[in-house]
């Protein structure tokens, strides 16, 4: 499912002073803002959010509250939040010490160059976005458990899933915004899938309960065997199995052989501020610096908010950073 919808929920450790925005229609609190003084969670659903915050509460630190997090979200937002992709991730000590995690995913090694191509050497979109080979070796799995593995002050691997299995098994009620999602892509789950799944359903509405069982089983069995229950076993069958079914590439050396890789951050400074961001393969931290560096000679506050001469700095100086980001 690809990401459309987003809702941001901000949730706060020791609170000092609060400014909430409440939507009541929810069946569950969102709160759109919040002031801490010790920490904070952020996330795109406040069931997720609230995983991150009882992880700080039983001692864990932020790498801690980001792994529940993220297998949290596997479960209340899969339109984005799934272990059937990969990601990024950077991380910064007290001590001032950076680092930054690449779990994204990988081409299989089966993948060729000309493989989104009909004959005549033309691009066919669809084989790219959906389906099959639409998808990479996922890396979240293998990510988390790197981070884990090097930053953990809880070291109780199987508490951080646990909230995400609970979830996954017991369900969750939807909003409306979510069950209007839902109903907007039955199309699609019928058309690349050979079953159906948790996601099926004639007419989803606010307040249904999502259940995912099968998702249950495969958190379980990630939280009993680690990256081995997600990359080999019997998850590692069912993947490979499904690949084969749809003409897929991805095969269980594949699966075994994926590794996310710990990176030295892009550094930057504007105006007297440390930016520490994301190197490739994500273009984001290079275009984030790229592009403060460009509009840093400017008085942007002199030319007062969304002028049409701060508008325009803006704008060229987006336009030339992407075209770098295509270029190189």
């Amino acid at each position: 499912m690809k990401s459309t919808n987003i809702l941001i929920f901000f949730l706060i450790f020791k609170c000092i002073s609060c400014s909430q925005k409440v939507v009541e229609s929810a069946p569950y609190p969102i709160t759109k803002d919040a002031v801490a003084d010790s920490a904070m969670v952020v996330t795109a659903h406040p069931l997720a959010t609230s995983v991150g915050l009882d992880i700080l509460r039983q001692g864990g630190n932020a790498v801690d509250a980001a792994i529940a997090v993220q297998f949290a979200l596997a479960v209340v937002y899969p339109n984005a939040g799934n272990i059937g992709g990969g990601g990024f991730m950077v991380y910064r000590q007290a001590n001032g010490e950076v680092a930054a995690l690449d779990f994204r995913e990988k081409a299989s090694r089966h993948a060729t160059k000309d493989m989104y191509l009909d004959s005549l050497g033309n691009p066919v979109t669809d084989k790219s976005l959906f389906g099959h080979l639409a998808a990479g070796v996922p890396g979240t799995v293998d990510g988390m458990v790197k981070a884990f593995e090097k930053h953990s002050q809880l070291k109780n691997w199987k508490a951080l899933l646990a909230p995400a299995i609970t979830l996954a098994e017991e369900g969750f009620q939807i909003t409306a915004r979510e069950a209007n999602h839902l109903n907007e892509e039955q199309g699609k789950f019928t058309k690349y899938n050979r079953a159906n799944t948790a996601f099926h359903k004639t007419q989803w509405k606010a307040g249904d309960l999502l259940q995912q069982k099968e998702l249950a089983k495969t958190l379980l069995a990630i939280s009993e065997r680690g990256r081995a229950g997600f990359y080999e076993g019997e998850t590692a069958r069912l993947i490979v199995e499904e690949m084969k079914a749809g003409n897929g590439l991805i095969d269980f050396e594949d699966l075994k052989s994926y590794s996310a890789v710990w990176r030295r951050p892009v550094v930057g400074h504007y105006r007297g501020h440390k930016i520490i961001s994301m190197p490739a393969p994500s273009s984001g931290g290079i275009a984030l610096v790229q592009l403060l560096k460009m509009t840093e000679p400017y008085n942007l506050k002199e030319m007062g908010f969304q002028s049409p001469s701060a508008v325009h700095l803006m704008v060229e100086a987006e336009r030339r950073v992407f075209a770098d980001r295509a270029t190189f």
